[in-house]
């Protein structure tokens, strides 16, 4: 198991965690215009990996904002996960960032862990 932590200027902290063959992505505080592309290279280093991670989930529990730069970039990681056959999920979506995923109608493009399919 290691763990990475990092905290970017633009009030979002992302951990890394990996687990055997999984990754664990824990993201804290806001997603924006600001902090998407941190995020994006983030995902990406992931999924560029050797080797490649199964799953990697990505945890938006503790993420109190989100725009739709954040949701493009998420959605850039569901694709290049597919690329690489790794299975990216997303787990802890509630409140206005489950409604964001809804109201954009990306929500069924991401897998969800069986336990929280919607937690609104």
């Amino acid at each position: 198991m290691t763990e990475v932590s990092i905290t970017t200027d633009s009030s979002l902290k992302i951990s890394v965690d990996h687990k055997g063959q999984d990754c664990l992505v824990l993201l804290n505080g806001r997603i924006n215009i600001d902090s998407s592309p941190d995020l994006r290279d983030q995902l990406v280093a992931i999924l560029s990996e050797a080797p490649l991670p199964l799953i990697v989930t990505v945890d938006l529990a503790a993420v109190s904002y989100i725009e739709t730069s954040g949701i493009a970039t998420l959605i850039e990681a569901l694709r290049i996960a597919g690329q690489r056959k790794t299975r990216l999920q997303l787990r802890g979506l509630t409140g206005s960032v489950l409604r964001l995923f809804e109201v954009a109608g990306v929500l069924s493009l991401f897998e969800l862990p069986d336990e929280e399919e919607k937690v609104s």
